[in-house]
């Protein structure tokens, strides 16, 4: 059984994508699930990638999974938002995190 969450930030372990950190937005089914890095994968477009090729973290971005679950539209700028302190060093941003 997967354990990945709506809005819990990835990373792909594969593909051209590879290194690259990510928001789940849907988990589809046991194998797969949609991501989207507000980006190249935008919203309106998520990648649909394997489980097997992601690696999670242990952080939940809870705006987008609030949105998410409420049926509310998200935008890239949100995403982008979020995944931006995954690059910056010290943990800037991590106001906009939450554990798992």
């Amino acid at each position: 059984m997967n354990e990945f969450k709506v809005g819990q930030v990835v990373r792909s372990t594969a593909g051209r994508d590879k290194g690259q950190f990510m928001v789940v937005i849907e988990v589809v089914d046991d194998h797969f699930t949609t991501v989207s890095n507000g980006k190249l994968r935008k919203v309106s477009n998520p990648k649909r990638k394997k489980i097997k090729h992601l690696a999670k973290t242990n952080h939940i971005a809870t705006d987008i999974r609030d949105k998410i679950l409420n049926g509310k539209k998200i935008t890239n700028a949100e995403i982008r938002k979020i995944l931006e302190s995954y690059h910056m060093p010290d943990g800037i941003g991590d106001e906009n995190r939450e554990e798992v």
